[in-house]
């Protein structure tokens, strides 16, 4: 997996690739930006879904590979999933994907176009091949991140109730599901807090990465500024078998836009993780981040460091 050792002149618990942006905005032709976007390992390299926004400004679902996690082949067509439902199979647009492989098959959860943002699930085996399922949830909702493994015998998911438009408002909830297709048991999770980074409004992440200490959670808040938001990412630990409640929420950030490629862009001021690397035995984890809705960095930490500053800078 892709792994750069803190630099010597850095004390922070989480530092940036020194070659970002991993992935430019024009990897792909027609390209207007590529960000936001999920990764996993898959066979001897990595495989992931990006989003892609297209010149017309369409926001479309693209597949990639690459062998190192750093130099990326991205389908240059958007992933035309297939849908038994002609209702599901008119898409409209998809963005913001999350990728986890559960059991024997890897899914996607997306920001889907259904009479409104709502979360699309589909499955494929070779990321070339997308099933798509029933919808998660009605509209309106964003940042559906599924676990990666069943909880208590059920598929479990975390999700952000939104609003049609720019949400300036979103807590983040946990779902259930015996089959992926029904969801229940809702259960509140936490919301915005404070007057900083993350006052407007939050959303996870990557996905829940499973610690003996319970589920490690990477999460972006928000900021209103008399500039509009200021997106930046922090982190969280749930509980192993109720992650609905929060043993820690770290009041600091980890990471916010600092870099002119963070800045500066169509959207600017914006840090959005969407996916993690994670290697267990030597605890290295590489985040691959949306930055100003234009590129997509990378930055890196270690679990256990992680851990450690949740616990140590927990919120009251």
């Amino acid at each position: 997996m892709p792994w750069e050792d803190r630099p010597a002149s850095c004390t922070d618990v989480a530092w940036r690739y020194s070659r970002n942006p991993v992935i430019p905005r024009n990897l792909i032709p027609r390209a207007n930006s590529i960000f936001n976007s999920a990764v996993v390992p898959f066979k001897d390299g990595f495989a992931g879904v990006f989003r892609c926004d297209d010149r017309c400004r369409y926001m479309r679902l693209h597949s990639g590979v690459s062998r190192d996690g750093l130099d990326w082949q991205i389908e240059p067509e958007p992933i035309r999933f297939e849908a038994e439902d002609p209702e599901l199979a008119r898409f409209i647009y998809g963005y913001d994907p999350r990728v986890v492989r559960v059991e024997d098959r890897y899914y996607v959860t997306w920001c889907n176009g259904y009479h409104g943002p709502t979360i699309g699930v589909a499955w494929t085996m070779d990321f070339k091949t997308f099933h798509q399922l029933e919808n998660a949830f009605l509209p309106y909702n964003r940042n559906g991140v599924l676990f990666p493994r069943r909880i208590n015998g059920r598929y479990a998911m975390l999700s952000r109730p939104s609003d049609t438009g720019h949400t300036p408002f979103g807590d983040i909830f946990y779902s259930e599901s015996p089959d992926l297709n029904f969801w229940g048991r809702h259960r509140y999770v936490m919301g915005k807090k404070g007057d900083g980074w993350q006052s407007t409004k939050i959303g996870a992440g990557p996905i829940p990465i499973e610690t003996p200490e319970g589920w490690l959670l990477i999460y972006h808040g928000v900021l209103t500024s008399c500039n509009g938001f200021v997106y930046s990412a922090g982190v969280a630990l749930l509980d192993l078998e109720q992650p609905w409640k929060v043993r820690y929420r770290g009041e600091p950030y980890i990471l916010s836009p600092q870099t002119p490629y963070e800045c500066m862009g169509d959207v600017p001021n914006v840090v959005f993780p969407c996916a993690a690397l994670h290697d267990a035995p030597t605890g290295r984890l590489a985040v691959y981040y949306g930055a100003a809705d234009t590129v997509t960095g990378l930055f890196f930490a270690r679990v256990p460091e992680l851990l450690d500053f949740v616990r140590t800078n927990a919120m009251a």
